[in-house]
């Protein structure tokens, strides 16, 4: 009986080392409490994302996530995060949705990251938000302004990061009610979330019979022409875009073509300066008075104590790529991932990074305030308005905050935080 007892406590335990060797083989580490954490070791932490880099979404884009990966590369080379260096995988997606979920399977599935980080696009993002969490990966700072990253009870895991396309598309409405009243107002936006939150929140200002002309574009098709032309046989003097780089250079050079020339009034996602003024080629003075939005420094304030960090660490790990709008977003993003990691703790896991990002209370480069509790996982909540000037893209006006709903567009008073002086975060 003794042998059979003894012979079942073997079986078992085999069976046991078993289970546990293949959960080992499957997480691929340990958070160091002793239970195996997807993506973590003692030394490292890998995660990953998913960007365009290469298709008509590209312009710009493609080199956020590399300016990400020189962020940690430059807290990698001071001891990493509680004693890990940071890994991050950067897999293209072409901004195709199709693609998306193939890289995204394969980023957690097989290479077993910890979370994915800043994934870009509101319709290739989309697509992935039921696998995250059915997998329950951390799914942090979308790079998009969709509202639906701020779902908290059906997406527990996901976080937004940019300005809600809706709380955005209300202070460039606000704009253009204080300083343009009474121009006939049109807006052309990307078929998707982007379009039509940015349209939602200029109506929500401007009032439905206030946009005259509503057009959409869709990536897969360069030719805008007939949209344009609709604008301007309507004879819109103001037209908001809600489009990504590319399609703003298209969008303004096609209105030059057909002797079209409206006040531009450009979401961030797509208004960087350089990004579009090297679309545009020769033809980029047409970008003359341009107005955007932004909620991070202008990347020629060099006299700004963020601009001139990421500046260094551009020159030191990202290989001195062109400085732009998107470097300045993708070494943001990097900085406050840190952020949340020194919070979460040494002992990391998926539960304690979460709980720390809802906790809040995070401050970074940032002209707007950060909105992450455990009810509001929608990313930054205002925007400052800019112009271009002689070439020169510089802000002017306040800082500006508001709702997604119905509340007033006020000012933002709260003065911008200073980087620490190695610039980078403590728990402290």
């Amino acid at each position: 009986m003794q042998r059979f007892v003894r012979r079942g406590l073997v079986i078992a335990t085999s069976l046991t080392l078993l289970v546990t060797s293949a959960a080992c083989s499957d997480d691929g580490g340990s958070g160091g409490s002793g239970a195996p954490v997807p993506g973590v070791t003692d030394t490292e932490l890998v995660v990953g994302t998913h960007m365009p880099l290469t298709g008509p979404a590209s312009a710009g884009y493609a080199s956020i996530a590399p300016a990400t990966k020189a962020y940690f590369d430059y807290v990698n080379a001071s001891g990493g995060v509680h004693g890990r260096k940071i890994t991050y995988k950067i897999m293209d997606d072409g901004y195709n949705p199709a693609n998306t979920q193939q890289v995204v399977r394969q980023l957690v599935l097989q290479d077993k990251v910890f979370a994915v980080l800043n994934g870009l696009g509101t319709p290739t993002h989309t697509g992935v938000l039921d696998f995250l969490r059915s997998n329950r990966v951390p799914d942090l700072f979308v790079a998009s302004g969709s509202r639906s990253w701020d779902q908290p009870e059906k997406y527990p895991s996901t976080f937004g990061y940019n300005t809600d396309y809706t709380v955005e598309g209300k202070i460039l409405a606000n704009h253009i009610k204080t300083n343009l009243a009474g121009q006939k107002v049109c807006l052309l936006g990307q078929d998707d979330d982007f379009g039509r939150d940015t349209l939602a929140g200029v109506e929500k200002i401007l009032g439905a019979a206030g946009v005259a002309a509503k057009q959409t574009y869709v990536t897969s098709n360069t030719n805008v022409a007939p949209q344009i032309g609709a604008f301007k046989a309507a004879g819109c003097q103001v037209v908001v875009l809600a489009t990504v780089p590319g399609f703003t250079a298209l969008s303004i050079g096609t209105a030059a073509r057909l002797a079209f020339k409206p006040q531009w009034i450009v979401s961030n996602v797509g208004a960087d300066y350089n990004t579009v003024a090297k679309s545009l080629g020769a033809a980029a003075p047409l970008l003359e008075g341009m107005v955007g939005s932004n909620y991070m420094p202008m990347n020629n304030d060099a006299a700004n104590p963020w601009i001139q960090l990421f500046t260094k660490v551009n020159q030191s790990h990202n290989g001195g790529a062109p400085f732009d709008g998107n470097t300045v977003y993708g070494m943001s993003v990097g900085y406050l991932f840190v952020q949340a990691l020194l919070a979460a703790g040494k002992d990391l896991t998926r539960e304690s990074l979460i709980a720390a990002v809802e906790t809040g209370g995070f401050q970074g480069p940032g002209l707007a305030p950060l909105r992450f509790s455990e009810t509001d996982h929608s990313g930054y909540g205002g925007a400052r308005l800019s112009r271009v000037t002689g070439g020169v893209q510089s802000y002017f006006g306040p800082t500006y905050e508001t709702d997604e709903a119905d509340g007033p567009v006020n000012e933002y008073t709260v003065a911008p935080a200073t980087p620490p002086t190695n610039g980078i975060p403590s728990t402290s």
